[in-house]
């Protein structure tokens, strides 16, 4: 039988030294960082980037759009009327009448943007942001939601956008993860939601703590080793190399075993300089009020945002902060969206002005958004009353990363319940995110079971109507 000639790729597995030997290697050296065999090696994009990073800001539970970015007047007007249109067929829960957003609204900047008093910092800054006001997806419910955000699928575990992006550009900084994400939800979805899926497990997400614990005690778990010296790890890790190149000498290509001994290697760097970046204690006192560490409200999530400015800075790819589970109110709207915006406006506004003062914003991608946003229409009534999940149109910002600035897109209907200007599908989100990024959501493809998959499935298209 006619045999083809061997693949550079597969010569390379065949002789024992896939990725993650490469990694044994040490051909993680500045010298090999352009090697297209190196996993986590900075990689060209298909064209000329907009951003080189990406922090995404994560408001878990849904934030709504009426009572934040998205301002109608009607609704205020037929305040307790009935919706003048069919709801959708399919519903997360029965809601009444109409419900005026229950804040005040001004307009901000130079572009006039009206935003709540809910966000009155973030609107301070409506001058630097991109809104997208018709995005929509199909699924009512968080875990299918959360999924689609992060992964392009509401019902298969797909591998995530901070993977893809990780998978697509590699990493700048060998001594750190390249997709990391701070104090991740453990629910609806969970894990899936920063996994690699199918793609090779180095690029999966590294967590530094979860929903759980507060941003304070978040932490990458067994960091250092106090026990042994640096030289009897680096000898523990040589032996486990030689033992790993004897099984893959012996056995075809295995992705699982590779990323695990890159991940060895990786977490044996990290000790000269994650330590360093994720300790705030050196940032300024100015610093710290701008991202409100001196407020016990501002203080959790301030500190995601200050680590993920560091994180970023020392060439972090893909870095999500999440605002987790806050933002599902189907009761006491007006209490609870209180409460959580005075939690993370603040910071939000100290992360972009943080950024722009660097020079770092205009090559930053920064991305505010919630899995779905909220009914137009009351659910409950009374001090109770609330809104429900509402998929079908909804506000995501963007900032810097060569985004338009002060500008809108899209638009929902008169109430604020459906896209339908300029529709902004989940799909084309992505894609959109992507060509920010250099990447073309149609070639960023990987082979796993007889098919090439991708983030945005078979669908997705770029809108460039948001590109400066």
């Amino acid at each position: 039988m006619h045999e083809f000639p061997l693949s550079r790729r597969r010569l390379v597995q065949r002789l024992g030294a896939g990725f993650g030997a490469l990694a044994l290697n040490g051909l993680l050296a500045e010298n090999a960082r352009a090697d297209s065999k190196n996993p986590l090696g900075p990689r060209a994009p298909h064209f000329a980037p907009r951003a080189k990073r990406v922090i995404f800001l994560f408001m878990h539970g849904g934030p709504s759009q009426v009572d934040t970015f998205d301002y109608k007047p009607l609704l205020q007007r037929d305040h307790d009327k009935p919706l003048p249109f069919a709801k959708p067929r399919v519903q997360f829960a029965q809601t009444g009448n109409l419900y005026g957003s229950p804040w005040a609204w001004k307009q901000y900047g130079e572009c006039g943007k009206w935003v709540s008093d809910l966000f009155p910092h973030v609107g301070a800054k409506a001058d630097e942001l991109c809104f997208v006001h018709s995005l929509h997806g199909t699924n009512e419910a968080h875990g299918g939601a959360l999924l689609a955000l992060h992964t392009g699928s509401a019902t298969f575990v797909r591998p995530s956008f901070g993977s893809w992006t990780l998978y697509g550009l590699g990493s700048e900084n060998e001594n750190l993860p390249g997709f990391v994400t701070i104090c991740p939800t453990l629910g609806h979805g969970g894990v899936n939601n920063w996994s690699s899926a199918f793609l090779p497990g180095i690029y999966q997400g590294t967590p530094i703590g979860n929903a759980s614990v507060p941003a304070s005690k978040a932490v990458i778990e067994h960091l250092s080793r106090a026990d042994v010296t640096r030289d009897v790890q680096r000898a523990e890790l040589d032996l486990l190399a030689d033992l790993n190149r004897e099984h893959q000498a012996n056995h075809d290509h295995d992705d699982r075993l590779e990323s695990r001994i890159a991940s060895f290697e990786l977490a044996f760097r990290m000790q000269m300089e994650a330590p360093e970046v994720l300790d705030l204690a050196n940032e300024s006192e100015a610093t710290k009020k701008l991202y409100g560490l001196d407020d016990p409200t501002t203080e959790n999530f301030g500190r995601q945002c200050l680590m993920a400015r560091r994180l970023s800075e020392a060439g972090v790819r893909f870095v999500q902060c999440t605002h987790s589970y806050k933002w599902d109110q189907h009761e006491k709207l007006k209490e609870l969206h209180e409460k959580n915006a005075r939690e993370v406006d603040l910071p939000i506004a100290g992360l972009l002005t943080d950024l722009r003062a660097r020079g770092l914003l205009d090559d930053t991608l920064v991305i505010w958004s919630g899995e779905f946003g909220r009914t137009p229409t009351a659910q409950g009534a009374g001090e109770a009353v609330g809104r429900d999940h509402n998929p079908h149109g909804f506000t995501a910002w963007l900032a810097g990363g060569g985004t338009k600035r002060g500008f809108s897109h899209g638009a929902t209907d008169d109430y604020g319940f459906y896209a339908s200007v300029d529709k902004v599908h989940l799909h084309d989100f992505h894609a959109t995110l992507l060509a920010l990024l250099g990447l073309d959501h149609e070639k960023l493809t990987y082979r796993y079971a007889g098919r090439d998959f991708r983030l945005t499935d078979v669908e997705g298209h770029v809108v460039r109507e948001l590109f400066a």
